[in-house]
C-alpha cells in the first residue's frame, strides 16, 4: 500500500510474524520498519530515509491512520502492527521454535532489564546478547566489538530499540553486514516493556489518539513532532487520495525487497 511514497505492507500481526519466521527459515537477511505517521512524514524531507523504507523487507503499519487508509483502499484484513505488541507476540511464539534474540538499544542497563523480564515472562526464551549503544555514533572499535559479539552469538532476530529515524538508518547500514538474520526496529518498546515509559491505554491506541497521550507524557520532546507532522500528514494524504499528488514506491535501483501493492 502506497502512503506518500512509503510502501506500507497490508498485513496484520499474525501475517507479519509468519513472514518474519519464513525469512528466518530461509536464511534471508533483511530489516523491518515499524512505520506510522512519524516515520512517513520524516521520509518526506529526507530522500535517504524514504529510500531506506523502500528497501525494507517489510514496512508494517504502526498506527491507526495507516490502517484506516488501508481499509479505505480495500485491505480489510489489515490491522495495526504495533511495535511493542509485535515484539511480545513474536517472542512468545519463538520459544517453541528456539529462535535466538539479541536486544540492541535503550539506555545503559535497559536491554539487560528487558532480557530478564522477557525471559521471566516467556520461560525458555533464548536471548543470546544485549547492548546499550552510546547516544553518539559508535566508534570503529565499538562497531568491531559489536560485530564480534554478533558473530559469536548469531541471533536470528536483532531487536533495535532506537528512535525513528535513527533506528531505520542503523538497520539499513548494518543489514547483511553484521551476523544477524532479521533486524526489527521497535522504537520505544524497550522502555515500555521495562516500565520506564507508560503506554497509552488500549482504547486510546485503537482510537488513533496515542500521539496525544504520548505528547502529554513527554511534551518537551514530542510536541513539535506531533503538532507539525500530523496536520501535514492529513493534508498530503487527502491530496494523494484525490489525485492532486502522486507518489512512487519504487526504489532508485532494482535492488531491495520492499512489500508494496
Amino acid at each position: 500500500m502506497n502512503i506518500l511514497g512509503v510502501p506500507i505492507a497490508a498485513v496484520n500481526p499474525r501475517a507479519a510474524v509468519d513472514r518474519i519466521n519464513a525469512w528466518i527459515d530461509a536464511g534471508v537477511r533483511t530489516y523491518v520498519t515499524v512505520t506510522g505517521v512519524h516515520g512517513i512524514m520524516e521520509s518526506q524531507g529526507a530522500p535517504d530515509l524514504l529510500e531506506i523504507h523502500r528497501r525494507a523487507g517489510m514496512c508494517v503499519p504502526d498506527g491507526m491512520p495507516t490502517v484506516w487508509l488501508g481499509w479505505h483502499q480495500g485491505f480489510k484484513d489489515m490491522d495495526r502492527v504495533y511495535g511493542p505488541d509485535l515484539m511480545l507476540r513474536f517472542l512468545e511464539q519463538s520459544v517453541a521454535r528456539g529462535t535466538r534474540h539479541y536486544f540492541f538499544g535503550g539506555a545503559p542497563g535497559v536491554p539487560e532489564q528487558l532480557r530478564d523480564r522477557m525471559v521471566e515472562r516467556f520461560p525458555g526464551l533464548r536471548v543470546v546478547g544485549t547492548l546499550s549503544p552510546p547516544f553518539r555514533p559508535m566508534t570503529d572499535d565499538e562497531e568491531a566489538r559489536l560485530r564480534e559479539d554478533l558473530a559469536a552469538s548469531r541471533p536470528d532476530v536483532l531487536w533495535v530499540g532506537l528512535s525513528t529515524p535513527k533506528q531505520e538508518r542503523w538497520m539499513a547500514a548494518h543489514v547483511g553486514v553484521v551476523e544477524a538474520g532479521v533486524l526489527i526496529g521497535v522504537g520505544a518498546a524497550f522502555d515500555f516493556h521495562t516500565g520506564r515509559v507508560r503506554q497509552a491505554p488500549r482504547p486510546v491506541q485503537r482510537a488513533g489518539m496515542e500521539w496525544a497521550f504520548r505528547m502529554v507524557m513527554e511534551p518537551r520532546r514530542l510536541w513539535r513532532r506531533y503538532l507539525y507532522n500530523n496536520p501535514r500528514f492529513i493534508l498530503r494524504t487527502l491530496q494523494q487520495l484525490s489525485g492532486l499528488r502522486t507518489y512512487s514506491t519504487n526504489p532508485k535501483t532494482q535492488e531491495g525487497t520492499c512489500e508494496s501493492s
